[in-house]
């Protein structure tokens, strides 16, 4: 339990701390999203070469992405993917319809906009996760109410 609050606590402050020195004149705030996702890239990549070590191989991108939805996400957010949907052409579509980032916003949709700086560190640790994993992709979150929210993957076919 306080592992996870030291977790969410550690999150805010690196958005708060980014946008606060991008606000002083130190960066932009398109920046600031770039280095969140950069952050969160770097820490998919390590998290999964700890997770996978004792995995068998996986036999294919979408048995990558149940693992990604159970195993990972249960290890970092303390909960699975509430759904996972795909086209079979190389679109994932993530759903948590309690995103642990979010719950400590409030629901209304004055927050709303702000959702999406609090998005990109997570879209940085599916992709970093991923690319390890031998899959690049591109990754987006979208918010339509609050805490609920929307990761699309889309694979990048080599």
């Amino acid at each position: 339990m306080a592992d996870e609050a030291l977790f969410l606590l550690l999150h805010n402050e690196m958005v708060a701390g980014l946008y606060r020195a991008a606000e002083q004149g130190e960066g932009e705030n398109g920046r600031c999203t770039t280095k969140l996702e950069s952050m969160g890239f770097r820490v998919g990549q390590g998290l999964i070469e700890r997770f996978t070590k004792d995995t068998a191989r996986f036999k294919d991108e979408l048995d990558i992405m149940k693992f990604i939805c159970k195993d990972f996400w249960t290890t970092v957010f303390k909960k699975q993917i509430d759904n996972l949907r795909t086209n079979h052409q190389g679109i994932y579509v993530l759903q948590d319809n309690k995103f642990r980032l979010l719950t400590q916003m409030s629901a209304g949709k004055q927050y709303l906009e702000h959702a999406p700086k609090y998005l990109a560190f997570t879209c940085g640790l599916i992709r970093g996760g991923l690319s390890n994993l031998g899959i690049k992709s591109i990754v987006t979150a979208e918010v339509s109410s609050m805490p609920a929210c929307k990761f699309q993957v889309m694979i990048q076919k080599m």
